[in-house]
């Protein structure tokens, strides 16, 4: 069975569009098209998505509000934004309500093959444009967080660094000489230190702190 993937997107031609390029990809399983946020919602519930393809701006139910409620109660759907807004106002808050990916509409076919399957491999993807304007624009969130950062180990704050820079388990495990279990177990314990819910907030945090280099 390959990746099963729900399309929400207002506008039927793009979903068509998207529906019968991904058809063709080995491994890509269709499940259902969404024409809202509410109707993403539903359809998330009923049909179980491995990844949705989300657009930003759609009526009744925006994809920020849809992708804030569907991890909330799905935290392992793991969704994409594929939009035609990069601007801070739309990338922040996408990523802090939970999304995984945040892609334009312009981006190449076997590029948007390759974001679905590293999303669903555990890495985030950016647009450049979109990376731009969160490290332009990203600012410290207060001396709270700055604290929670000393409550890891060096070892996991090594980790989260590499987290930032987009790279997988296994590529963690190669540039610290560890293994990716052990990867694993300082992912999930940074995250509870940072109360945060997943990779994507981790790389956020890393950022507004400065902990990137």
């Amino acid at each position: 069975m390959g990746i099963r993937i729900l399309i929400a997107d207002d506008h039927h031609v793009v979903r068509r569009g998207l529906v019968f390029f991904l058809r063709t990809q080995q491994g890509f399983d269709i499940i259902g098209e969404a024409a809202n946020g509410r109707e993403a919602i539903e359809l998330a519930k009923s049909l179980q998505p491995d990844l949705i393809l989300m657009d930003l701006v759609m009526p009744e139910m925006d994809g920020i509000l849809a992708t804030r409620i569907i991890k909330k109660d799905q935290p392992e759907i793991k969704i994409m934004m594929l939009t035609s807004f990069s601007d801070q106002d739309h990338v922040i808050p996408a990523l802090e309500a939970g999304a995984s990916g945040f892609q334009l509409k312009d981006i190449q076919p076997d590029e948007l093959v390759a974001s679905i399957k590293k999303i669903m491999n555990g890495e985030n993807q950016l647009h450049p444009t979109a990376t731009s304007h969160l490290l332009a624009n990203l600012s410290h969130k207060g001396r709270q967080e700055k604290n929670l950062v000393e409550e890891l180990t060096k070892r996991e704050l090594d980790v989260l660094k590499e987290i930032a820079k987009g790279k997988s388990n296994k590529e963690i495990a190669a540039s610290l000489f560890i293994t990716e279990k052990t990867v694993k177990t300082h992912v999930s314990n940074l995250l509870a230190k940072l109360e945060l819910a997943d990779r994507t907030q981790a790389a956020l945090y890393a950022v507004r702190n400065k902990l990137t280099e």
